[in-house]
């Protein structure tokens, strides 16, 4: 991969693509209200739903799912055939960037998410099938136990996993990026940690009902 003029241009827009808001312009467009002022302040589609309802936090999470696989899809303007190392090595490079603009959002202030929905989105262009496997796992474990936090850091381990052991790719870049998912979401989910440690950690109940 080449870092030029076109790949810095790239990286650009990924992370504008990545900074923008959903949470927060939806919030604050059509119900007056900042997300990051309430519920657990973050500004992504869990606490949409938890401050706002499904009705604002669906439309919020697809389109940072989207925004994610919009970012790393700006590898076809570079001209790489597809699935070779250098073209996976800019999705990934891509990826990142979107995930910094989610993140620290230029557009909101610099206050963001933590980026869950839009590495979905990411890791669902560059690797689909491993992704798929992986959130049937978030699924299984959020209708068990209720934690989004647990179900997604669970999900992020697995993915590695699934990278290596099941899919055996042979690009040792994306292996790399598996594993530093599976460490960021540990490192973002930190606060979380220690409250499932305590026992304190808050049950996702509000994604099972309808806010009335």
């Amino acid at each position: 991969m080449e870092i030029n003029i076109l790949t810095i241009s790239l990286f650009i827009c990924a992370y504008l693509f990545g900074s923008i808001p959903n949470a927060v312009w939806i919030g604050k467009t059509f119900y007056g209200i900042d997300v990051r002022e309430h519920g657990s302040k973050n500004a992504g589609s869990t606490n949409t739903v938890r401050v706002l309802g499904w009705k604002a936090g669906l439309p919020v999470l697809l389109l940072d799912i989207i925004k994610g696989a919009a970012g790393v899809n700006l590898v076809w303007f570079a001209g790489y055939t597809p699935g070779i190392e250098a073209f996976v090595n800019l999705q990934l490079f891509l990826g990142a960037f979107v995930v910094i603009g989610h993140i620290f959002p230029v557009f909101a202030g610099f206050r963001g998410g933590k980026g869950v929905a839009s590495l979905f989105g990411i890791i669902l262009a560059i690797a689909p099938f491993p992704t798929l496997i992986a959130f049937a796992i978030f699924l299984v474990v959020l209708f068990t136990t209720k934690y989004v936090s647990l179900s997604s850091m669970v999900s992020g381990f697995a993915f590695p996993l699934l990278i290596m052991f099941v899919f055996k790719t042979p690009i040792q870049s994306l292996i790399i990026f598996s594993l530093v998912v599976a460490v960021l979401l540990l490192m973002t989910h930190q606060k979380n940690i220690e409250r499932l440690i305590r026992k304190e950690e808050s049950k996702a109940s509000f994604l099972f009902k309808k806010k009335k």
